[in-house]
């Protein structure tokens, strides 16, 4: 048989009918209430192809390089042209639409899910690469069938499984075909707490269907229940909008939600109880916790999946938080970790890098800016020029003038990071926080005081550099562990919280965060570590290179990311940073390059290099790459976003349909934001660390004004709130990304300002979260007690 109905299948069906499919017809099985369907089976798509004989042919056809942009592209389109131009065979048909007629008397609206037998592997997660239809009639199901088939082969699919190891003739596919429940409120449910296991409940909901919810499009409220004595802490947010059917087409569209229910609560404590009352079903069925997505009409309460939660702690189930070393080289046998990367003294111990310690001295032999957290010992390695990073090994203490792109390798093998010049926003800085090794700069002299060898160690919280070895590199965990929140379950917020990333490398430690998507994903930092100028690596390269270079260093943030938004600016290099690079010795020699020939103005003044890179933006929307942004740096006014935007289209990006945005980092594209959102632009996005020097007049690497810098400063704060207020008037987001999101006093601010989101270094993110809900709640009581 080609079709398999619900109420047939069992969780010992996946190969059958894939990862959905099996779980939907166990809690069918179950007495659970879930909507009546059928599956057609991962069998029907094997015989499919293999009886039009076409199989052959479309498994060569998607053996290519799939880092060959142009051959993948080639690949997707000849294996999907092969799926959809084949006709089904008359029987097949009659099956399937028989089948349909079944399902609410044959005029049903019905999902179509794409349910692959390869679907949520332990170390692999095909989630978001095939496809789900909504709301579909008689008249396209067979067409939708056929999609989801040829969904495998899309080119972000073929490159993923490709580079994971998976064979492509290897891997099938099933179609869930279910009747759609026309929710009222829907989400997600956590049967117990997903990361100690303990008894508490934590469910997700908002209006309309869940695709909201589950896509991230909307903040959905979150009450957290005890399962105990059902107590329930409630978070109520802003919905804004909602999914829903469209009577008229019978499409699902998104609406914005009425004002009255906006920050209305979704359930009441008894639909509560009801879902609780499912949660605990599901639960004893599968005899361990389940991650639920439900949806409720008229009252009643229906089970959409139901899958493991996999985010458990083994170790924890004490319920406990468990101790884990603040940074690579951390002994914290001798303290705890506060949360920040630091070390915090024990009873019957002391902190690393306190004067008490063994095997340090003490003193302080160097201090500097701590611009990355964590205490660390290990041998220096005095780099002045690039032939010495050779020379530094796993765990050593790299001492250098300043840090640039190509060091990155050798800082992935160290222990800690001190250089001689840089503030906190410097690319030591920067880049040591995202890579998670501690480090300290600014110091002046680290590279003259210190000796190469030399015992140092490294407190990055404090900024001090003491003599001697005051930790013991034993167990060792990773960066991205450290950062991994404790529980999973971000604090809900209707603010958005992203974080920002300055390097392709640290993509997966940033999106262990729980961040709601990449608010700055800076593109130099992938070009200057080419070690060539643009016009450069073009000429000994070529331009596919190019463009090559910059579709994998995106593409990388962009699938840890997927589905949640990655915004990637485009080339911000001043010319001094250029310079230094081969075939740089012809950038003009600018007395401050802070406000010279960089951002959008270069990016205008050469549109024939800007076209590559926004070639690559093309090449990426090409692959499903919908999640990407375009954010363009240093615009000045309405003209520069104009023309932005012809050359967006020239490239074959259509503006109105994919989204992009500026950034405010001049009081002049402050005071003209009305203007660029008249331009068409989606967002505006705060760069606080140039807005701040540009407003005050304050060079913030020049340590002789560095104590003027000031983020906070009434008029900065003026033009922050301006631009809020403007953009909302227009129906533009706004965001920052600056240095000063990180900070509490900043936060307070622009969250009381209605900004859409804030996005925050690596090492900051879950502050941020829990300052963002804090300040709404104040918000939301304070708004009560005025009623």
């Amino acid at each position: 048989m080609s079709v398999l109905w619900l109420d047939e299948i069992s969780a010992g069906d996946l190969e059958k009918v894939g990862g959905k499919g099996a779980s939907l017809g166990e809690l069918t099985g179950a007495g659970l209430p879930v909507p009546p369907g059928f599956v057609v089976t991962a069998g029907t798509y094997r015989s499919f192809i293999e009886e039009a004989e076409i199989d052959e042919e479309l498994f060569a056809a998607v053996d290519v390089d799939v880092d060959d942009s142009s051959a993948l592209a080639d690949a997707a389109d000849r294996a999907q042209e092969l799926i959809l131009e084949t006709p089904f065979p008359d029987e097949l048909r009659e099956e399937i639409l028989e089948s349909y007629r079944q399902v609410g008397d044959g005029e049903a609206f019905v999902a179509v899910r794409s349910s692959a037998t390869a679907e949520d592997l332990p170390d692999a997660s095909f989630a978001g690469q095939q496809e789900t239809f909504l709301n579909v009639t008689e008249e396209a199901l067979l067409d939708r069938v056929r999609e989801c088939w040829a969904s495998l082969f899309t080119q972000r699919a073929i490159y993923y499984r490709q580079e994971q190891g998976f064979d492509h003739s290897a891997v099938n596919i099933a179609v869930v075909v279910q009747q759609m429940v026309d929710a009222e409120k829907s989400g997600v449910m956590f049967t117990s707490h997903p990361s100690t296991g303990d008894p508490t409940m934590i469910i997700e909901a908002a209006w309309g269907l869940g695709e909201a919810v589950v896509s991230g499009a909307v903040s959905p409220d979150n009450y957290v229940v005890e399962r105990e004595d059902r107590a329930i802490d409630v978070t109520v947010a802003e919905k804004k909008v909602m999914h829903e059917k469209d009577e008229e087409t019978g499409e699902t569209v998104e609406s914005e939600v009425p004002q009255d229910k906006r920050n209305q609560r979704v359930l009441s404590d008894d639909e509560i109880g009801a879902l609780m009352d499912l949660g605990e079903r599901v639960e004893d069925h599968y005899d361990e916790p389940q991650d639920v997505e439900w949806a409720i009409v008229e009252g009643d309460v229906y089970m959409l999946q139901s899958r493991p939660i996999t985010t458990i702690d083994e170790d924890s189930s004490d319920g406990g938080a468990t101790t884990t070393e603040a940074t690579s080289g951390v002994d914290t046998s001798k303290g705890l970790t506060d949360g920040s990367g630091g070390v915090q003294a024990t009873e019957g111990g002391s902190s690393a890098g306190s004067s008490g310690s063994s095997g340090a001295s003490g003193e302080v032999i160097v201090d500097g800016l701590g611009s990355s957290p964590g205490t660390v010992s290990g041998p220096a390695r005095i780099v002045t020029k690039l032939d010495d990073l050779a020379k530094v090994g796993e765990g050593d203490v790299i001492v250098t003038e300043m840090t640039m792109p190509d060091m990155v390798p050798a800082m992935k093998r160290a222990s800690g990071i001190i250089t001689d010049e840089g503030g906190m926003t410097s690319h030591a800085a920067i880049v040591s926080r995202e890579l998670g090794v501690p480090a300290i700069v600014g110091t002046t002299n680290a590279t003259s005081v210190l000796e190469d060898g030399q015992v140092v160690t490294l407190d990055g919280d404090k900024g001090a550099v003491l003599e001697g070895s005051a930790v013991e590199p034993d167990e060792e965990t990773e960066p991205v562990e450290e950062v991994r929140p404790q529980s999973p379950v971000k604090p809900m917020t209707a603010t958005e919280v992203k974080v920002n990333v300055s390097i392709p490398e640290a993509a997966e430690r940033a999106a262990a965060t729980g961040a709601d998507g990449v608010g700055l994903l800076r593109t130099e930092h992938m070009i200057l570590s080419l070690n060539q100028t643009p016009a450069k690596f073009i000429d000994e390269n070529g331009e596919d290179s190019y463009i090559t270079e910059l579709v994998q260093g995106i593409r990388g943030v962009a699938d840890e990311f997927y589905p949640r938004p990655v915004r990637v600016r485009t080339l911000d290099a001043p010319t001094d940073e250029f310079r230094q690079l081969e075939g740089g010795e012809n950038e003009p020699k600018e007395h401050n390059p802070m406000l010279g020939y960089r951002g959008i103005r270069r990016s205008l003044d050469r549109p024939d290099v800007f076209a590559h890179e926004l070639e690559a933006f093309r090449r990426l929307y090409e692959l499903g790459y919908d999640n990407v942004e375009i954010m363009l740096p240093l615009v000045n006014d309405a003209e520069d976003v104009y023309q932005a935007k012809g050359l967006m289209r020239e490239a074959g990006i259509d503006p109105e349909k994919r989204r992009w945005g500026a950034m405010i980092e001049t009081p002049a594209s402050a005071l003209s934001v009305e203007e660029m959102a008249e331009a068409g632009i989606d967002f505006a996005s705060f760069g606080t660390n140039d807005l701040t020097q540009y407003t005050l007049a304050v060079d913030r690497n020049n340590e002789n004004v560095a104590d003027r810098f000031d983020e906070l400063h009434p008029a900065v704060l003026r033009l922050l709130g301006d631009v809020i207020e403007t953009c909302r008037e227009h129906d533009v987001d706004t965001s920052i990304c600056g240095q000063a999101g990180s900070k509490p006093e900043m936060v307070q601010y622009l969250v009381n300002e209605g900004i859409s989101s804030i996005s925050a270094n690596i090492d900051a993110v879950r502050d941020v979260q829990h300052e963002v809900k804090r300040v709404e709640q104040k918000l939301l009581l304070d708004s009560r007690l005025n009623e």
